[in-house]
């Protein structure tokens, strides 16, 4: 009977090494299973940490971009007024830089202290965006009231402008109308004529015998003008033959003046003082030569101006 009992510990002892086999491959598993719950963990953390580092990418190369936008706008602004933007320029190309650098990180190698470093310059780039603002706002303003001021100024200005033409018109008109005042008149014309005996001849109707003429006497007076300056005058005058052509001859007094901007030759001049005392004048010319049948004119002329005419006949 002490023989049939003698197996029974070793089984025993077989099974408990089994269970002993079991309970460590079972810990052995269950560390392996937590190992890789571990990693997976980490792996997961690992993939948001590098998805939140592009995330935080990205976000900074928009916000870059978007102060490239601004300043880009204010050299614009700054261009259609005329002025120098150096600084923007210089501005733009640091923007520039920074967003090369931005755009080479790799997926997940934006660090922690670029990220600090890029959002503090994003942020003094924002700042000198928002004071450029102000600053161009007020060159703006500025601008404005300048445009203002020196709109109303060329308003005065061609309102001064036109009131000046108006009364420098008005003078030249004044001017003119005094001048055509001014003109002298001659009145009471009369033509005599001399024979060769000395003789002087009239006629109320200005006719006489050609033959018998040696010389003609042009007799008148000076108008009244109180508006005629009291100083020397040239009176020429013109005798002009039935033909047309006036009497001219140097050697007896002849010569040439200007009337209405063209050369006219005179018959006779003399220089008088007028004082507007209805003085007297007169001509007397001798041609030298027998004179025309026919109709004569006789033009007088002070200043350049006719200021009487008259005709008579020989026959």
């Amino acid at each position: 009977m002490e023989q049939a009992q003698n197996p029974e510990p070793k089984n025993n002892s077989r099974v408990l090494l089994i269970v002993a086999l079991i309970l460590v491959l079972l810990g052995i598993n269950g560390v392996l299973f937590y190992m890789n719950q571990q990693k997976g963990k980490q792996n997961e953390q690992l993939t948001a940490d590098v998805q939140a580092k592009d995330a935080k990418l990205e976000e900074q190369i928009k916000q870059y971009e978007a102060l490239k936008a601004d300043f880009e706008r204010q050299s614009q602004e700054v261009q259609s007024m005329g002025l120098a933007n150096d600084s923007l320029e210089n501005k733009i190309a640091s923007i520039n830089a920074d967003l090369l650098k931005l755009r080479s990180f790799r997926a997940g190698s934006f660090t922690l202290s670029e990220q600090k470093r890029f959002r503090d310059r994003a942020s003094n780039f924002e700042r000198q965006l928002k004071l450029k603002d102000e600053e161009i706002a007020k060159l703006k303003s500025d601008n404005e009231a300048l445009y203002t001021e020196t709109t109303t100024l060329k308003e005065r200005q061609n309102k001064l402008t036109d009131t000046i033409t108006t009364i420098a018109r008005t003078n030249q008109e004044l001017n003119e109308k005094v001048n055509i005042a001014s003109r002298l008149q001659a009145e009471n014309i009369r033509v005599n004529v001399i024979n060769s005996r000395g003789k002087e001849k009239d006629d109320d109707d200005d006719v006489f015998k050609a033959k018998r003429v040696e010389k003609v006497k042009v007799a008148f007076n000076l108008a009244r003008n109180d508006v005629a300056p009291k100083e020397t005058k040239q009176i020429m005058m013109r005798l002009i033959e039935p033909d047309g052509s006036a009497l001219y001859n140097l050697s007896t007094g002849g010569g040439t003046f200007m009337v209405d901007g063209a050369e006219a030759f005179y018959t006779a001049k003399q220089d008088m003082v007028f004082d507007n005392t209805k003085q007297n004048v007169q001509f007397v010319y001798a041609k030298g030569t027998e004179y025309k049948p026919g109709v004569h004119t006789v033009e007088l002329y002070a200043d350049g101006y006719l200021i009487g005419t008259t005709k008579f006949t020989l026959k």
